[in-house]
């Protein structure tokens, strides 16, 4: 059974050409109907489908639109072309601090992000504790957000979104912020999911991670899709290329 369906994905992104320096000057050039604009497409006709089961990967260097990708499979961003449908719950991890008002304490942000990803304030009652247990921030619950280190934030967001058992997790380098250890909790946290039956899908810059954690992969170079197929023949080949000296 097919989770993830991806069809045919295009992203486009009007550019401005020139930089305006106030809102004013903006406003006055658009009037006047200066404005200039080139089409940039972070993503052109992807495909491919992620399983039930599947812990998913997606690989590609810096501007090669995997990103944009998940939010677009999140429902963030609606493509310029194509269709993503994704089959169940959702709980996304796309961009830290999501979701989270920065001036509010983190036991306030317990119960804001909770309700955003669909609990019940009764249902964050019950797991508030085992919240608070796995960010390891209990001396740190009522201090505000913006006074908390990114990976701070990272944990709590993080034992926000697996408090629950999602059908589909999306993880965009959410395990690149913090410490090893709470990147190895984070990991064994994510194989407890997949036991369950949550699928997986994971944007990671490190290959060994990738390696060491997903069994199939994308690889987008320049918004398309190079390679699909087995982790360890996608990992290869995209390994071979690196040593090589071609990206």
């Amino acid at each position: 059974m097919n989770m993830i369906e991806v069809k045919n994905v295009s992203m486009r992104f009007n550019m401005a050409k020139e930089k305006h320096e106030s809102l004013k000057e903006y406003f006055l050039a658009a009037v006047q109907g200066r404005l200039q604009f080139e089409e940039f497409y972070a993503l052109r006709d992807v495909s491919f489908n992620v399983e039930k089961g599947d812990f998913y990967g997606l690989i590609g260097l810096n501007g090669s639109g995997k990103s944009t990708l998940l939010k677009i499979i999140s429902g963030v961003f609606k493509p310029s072309s194509g269709s993503t449908v994704v089959h169940g719950t959702i709980a996304p991890l796309i961009e830290l601090g999501a979701g989270f008002d920065m001036d509010l304490t983190a036991r306030e942000n317990i119960y804001l992000n909770g309700t955003v990803l669909g609990m019940t304030p009764k249902y964050i009652d019950s797991k508030f504790d085992e919240i608070v247990e796995f960010s390891e921030l209990q001396d740190f619950l009522d201090v505000p957000l913006k006074n908390y280190s990114s990976g701070m934030v990272s944990r709590i967001a993080f034992a926000i979104a697996t408090v629950t058992k999602p059908d589909v997790l999306i993880a965009d380098e959410i395990l690149s912020v913090g410490d090893f250890l709470f990147q190895e909790k984070c990991e064994k946290r994510m194989r407890e999911l997949m036991s369950g039956g949550t699928t997986v899908i994971l944007v990671s810059h490190s290959i060994e991670q990738i390696e060491r954690m997903c069994n199939k992969v994308t690889w987008l170079e320049k918004g398309r899709v190079r390679m699909t197929g087995d982790m360890r023949t996608v990992c290869d080949a995209y390994k071979a290329l690196d040593q090589g000296g071609a990206t």
